[in-house]
């Protein structure tokens, strides 16, 4: 068996694992990152999830690497697509055209800005890339981790070393292979005294998964599938969230105080690109899902360079709540499941759902493997909205932000603050327990050092979604930016305690030590605090 040795081992690349890996080698360091699929990226590119971003982060509350990696992709467009020449000079260019994002883009797109980044790095050595490669072991001594063992496409099993490890997987795995202190699903109002936690906690009731996948519309055309073995239950399926509507279906009840939404749907509709409102908290009564998460606008391009749009299928009808993909003895069952809904849901598009024009069904949408990189045109893993969580020094509350719970003061100003974030609500999904979901209304929030910071393990340190947030707080602190933001922090900060022989613990209690490495973190570029003046 092989063993390669670096600085920084970061097993995962998502959002979390190439920011912290940019910060890290942008500090000296050298770097090992590996990833279970063929993309970098996660959320962005192998989940097909265009980013979740809050309505200022055109000019704040981001970091300043964000905001260049967001740049850099308009760039991309502008040097090699054919944008019309209204689009090519808009300043903010939005390809997608797309209501859930400023920045709605092809994956692919960002894979090729993402690897443009990290090439410089790759191309001198100091970064050791390592795709289809994913943990089988981790190896402890006491309280430290000393190696990981991946395994990779082959079968072939390598361990990885370094003086700190960080945990970038979508699902927070090295938690569970290194026996770190963790927590899942939903905790008690006992437990976290949060207002909207329930009387009881559940480790298995989570926010639903979604298994996205790309279409366009060829008119006169059919693609229609075959029919799925399983699509009668699925067409006829009232899962008690949606409080008796079908989950194929466009309709939606109310709850937690939202207001009940007959969404629309009309395919390749000559909308005005420019005419896109993405601020959420304009949606109304019957928000239109074919512009929803669009990621190419036909007429943000020249005539004839797209015969359709091209739409991400990430919608409320194949956000899958029918149990766990992972933590559950079913958890295989249900990771094939969450498939099968969303190929019922093609299906039923193209078959049965009904349309503006009073027919139903439209036998020219097919899905779009060039955009995916599969072969049927589905997402290389499942869209997951919450992850093992550790156990932290600082766990993130819902009254550390929820507007109904701050009293006009703001979010909670935190010491030992690391990054912000924000969106326009506390975003839970319908959960596998039977939760309809909802949320809260979030102050602009920040992101607290100790939330990083595992109770017990001394160098090993959480980079995604498996910060210590709850199940309610996590709605807001798993979008794509605040996880580059809590990647980058991580990375900085390991980084900073390889050069002054610390650990981790000892900066965020060293008073002196926090405000040194707080001010490594704004000469990085990254953003601290919120306007004070600034509110939801």
């Amino acid at each position: 068996m092989t063993r390669q040795q670096a600085d920084l081992l970061i097993v995962g690349g998502g959002v979390g694992g190439v920011s912290a890996a940019l910060a890290a080698l942008r500090r000296g360091r050298s770097v090992i990152m590996t990833e279970q699929t063929p993309w970098l990226g996660g959320q962005l590119t192998a989940q097909l999830v265009p980013s979740d971003e809050h309505r200022r982060i055109e000019t704040t509350g981001r970091n300043r690497s964000y905001a260049q990696f967001r740049e850099l992709v308009r760039e991309h467009y502008r040097t090699y697509y054919p944008l019309t020449a209204a689009a090519r000079a808009h300043e903010h260019l939005n390809p997608g055209a797309a209501w859930v994002s400023p920045l709605s883009v092809e994956p692919k797109a960002i894979l090729a800005v993402i690897h443009g980044m990290l090439r410089p790095y790759e191309a001198s050595g100091r970064l050791t890339l390592l795709l289809e490669t994913s943990p089988a072991a981790v190896h402890t001594d006491g309280d430290r981790v000393t190696a990981v063992t991946v395994r990779d496409r082959e079968g072939v099993e390598h361990d990885l070393a370094a003086p700190f490890v960080l945990d970038a997987t979508e699902l927070g795995d090295l938690l569970e292979l290194g026996g770190v202190e963790f927590v899942t699903g939903r905790e008690s109002r006992g437990e976290t005294g949060e207002p909207g936690a329930p009387e009881t906690g559940d480790p298995l009731d989570m926010q639903s998964v979604t298994w996205c996948f790309a279409i366009e519309h060829l008119a006169g055309q059919d693609h229609t599938i075959d029919r799925p073995d399983d699509y009668g239950f699925f067409r006829d399926w009232r899962p008690p969230q949606l409080d008796g509507e079908k989950m194929l279906g466009f309709r939606r009840a109310a709850h937690d105080g939202s207001i009940a939404r007959e969404y629309t749907l009309r395919v390749n509709d000559d909308d005005d690109p420019f005419a896109i409102d993405v601020d959420h908290r304009n949606m109304g009564k019957a928000p239109e899902l074919w512009n929803y998460r669009r990621v190419a606008a036909r007429r943000q391009f020249e005539d004839g360079a797209y015969e359709s749009d091209i739409v991400i299928v990430n919608w409320p009808m194949n956000d899958y709540v029918g149990g766990t993909l992972f933590g559950g003895d079913d958890a295989a069952v249900h990771w094939d499941r969450s498939k099968a809904l969303s190929r019922s849901l093609l299906y039923w598009l193209q078959t049965e759902a009904p349309r503006p024009d009073g027919g139903a069904g439209w036998p020219g949408l097919r899905t779009v493997p060039r955009v995916t990189g599969t072969p049927d045109g589905f997402a290389m893993m499942p869209y997951f909205r919450e992850s093992r969580r550790i156990r932290a020094e600082r766990t993130i509350l819902e009254q550390d932000f929820d507007r109904d719970f701050r009293d006009g003061r703001g979010a909670e100003r935190y010491p030992d603050t690391v990054g912000v974030g924000h969106y326009y609500w506390i975003d839970r999904h319908s959960t596998t327990g039977g939760s309809a979901g909802g949320g809260g209304l979030p102050e602009p929030f920040e992101i607290p050092l100790g939330a990083l910071l595992p109770r017990r393990v001394r160098n090993l340190l959480p980079a995604a979604k498996n910060i210590g947030t709850t199940h309610i707080s996590n709605g807001s602190y798993r979008l794509q930016p605040v996880e580059w933001s809590i990647g980058e922090a991580v990375g900085a900060l390991a980084s900073y305690c390889l050069e002054h022989g610390l650990e981790p613990s000892a900066v965020r209690s060293d008073a002196r030590r926090l405000d040194d490495f707080q001010r490594d973190l704004e000469r990085g570029g990254v953003q601290l605090r919120w306007d004070p003046a600034l509110r939801w």
